[in-house]
């Protein structure tokens, strides 16, 4: 397969905007885009060779003939791995390439074909904040999973940037805290995520004075426990509640989802946690012995699924079932 006129395909135009332009001639080998994309979702040239049952000298070689070809760099390389605007096009009409073919074959009745007696698999490759994977959103769609015979391929990152992997193309699909549509790309609400701050007994005491109520500068001296450096819910908080703009206080930094609840059980600080993570069973052992730091303050976090405008079958029946999962579990306000 050949990718032809890259970026003046009306899907690189709606969807990618790296303002980049290559002949409308040029005919692109999958097999180099295939190996630009490995790399990127691998992490790197030695990953991405495991991937592709190939040497690192050869993925190399491809990513260098491909670039040759484009008379462009599509990869930066340092620490890590970023693609160029040239790459992202690539790489996002890869992917939305692929999803078309399966919905060619879908139409020509040739997708039942079967690989040593299964039934073809796709793949669909989506971005979702933490908290939305551990409680509604995995099984939420897990039937449609199954029935549509699709793969997850999931980027987990923080809801207020999980839109950027859609905006480059690298996912089809994203829960995200961004109500307007980017691009070729519809925003669908979803519901609301409400928050609650909750800490042990022991770090509540802490917080308190004589009198009992909370005090903003002892609550300041605690550590928060918080998921990654890209998380600003706790400031939210604080400024909704508290009307303090970007103030200063320790944190831990805990990228885990079970660790981050245990962290806060264990005493280390305080932290903010879902709703629907604290009505599911599973974490409530864990829990059940934290406090609501001030009660009645919570942080509603709006989320909206952002996804293709134009998109094959098996991805919209993974965009039915996202929106029938958060109607179920999420809050409408």
């Amino acid at each position: 397969m050949w990718i032809a006129g890259l970026v003046s395909s009306p899907l690189i135009g709606s969807h990618t905007n790296v303002g980049t332009e290559f002949p409308v001639e040029m005919m692109i080998e999958d097999k180099l885009a295939k190996s630009l994309v490995a790399v990127v979702n691998e992490g790197s040239f030695q990953a991405a060779a495991r991937v592709l049952n190939l040497t690192p000298a050869a993925v190399t070689q491809r990513i260098k003939a491909l670039e040759a070809q484009i008379g462009a760099r599509v990869l930066v390389r340092g620490k890590q791995l970023r693609l160029t605007p040239q790459g992202k096009a690539i790489v996002a009409f890869h992917h939305k390439n692929e999803l078309l073919q399966d919905e060619l074959l879908r139409a020509l009745n040739l997708d039942a074909q079967s690989y040593h007696g299964n039934k073809r698999w796709r793949t669909l490759r989506v971005a979702v904040n933490a908290d939305s994977m551990a409680s509604w959103f995995l099984p939420g769609v897990a039937n449609a999973l199954v029935q549509h015979n699709l793969l997850l391929d999931v980027v987990i990152d923080d809801q207020d940037h999980t839109h950027e992997a859609l905006r480059t193309g690298e996912v089809m699909g994203c829960v995200t805290t961004l109500a307007d549509a980017m691009p070729g790309c519809l925003a669908e609400p979803l519901g609301v995520m409400r928050y609650r701050a909750l800490a042990t007994a022991e770090i509540m005491s802490r917080m308190k004075t004589q009198t009992g109520r909370i005090s903003a500068h002892r609550l300041l001296e605690q550590p928060a426990v918080i998921f990654n450096r890209k998380d600003a819910i706790h400031d939210r908080f604080l400024k909704q509640h508290l009307d303090l703009q970007s103030p200063a206080y320790p944190k831990h930094f805990v990228p885990a989802l079970d660790a981050f609840e245990a962290a806060i059980a264990l005493g280390l600080g305080w932290g903010l946690v879902p709703d629907v993570l604290l009505d599911s069973p599973q974490n409530k052992k864990q829990t059940a012995k934290l406090k609501e730091v001030m009660p009645g303050c919570h942080l509603d976090v709006q989320l909206y699924w952002q996804h293709w405008q134009q998109e094959p079958s098996h991805a919209a029946a993974l965009t039915q079932a996202v929106k029938v999962a958060a109607k179920q579990r999420l809050l409408f306000l």
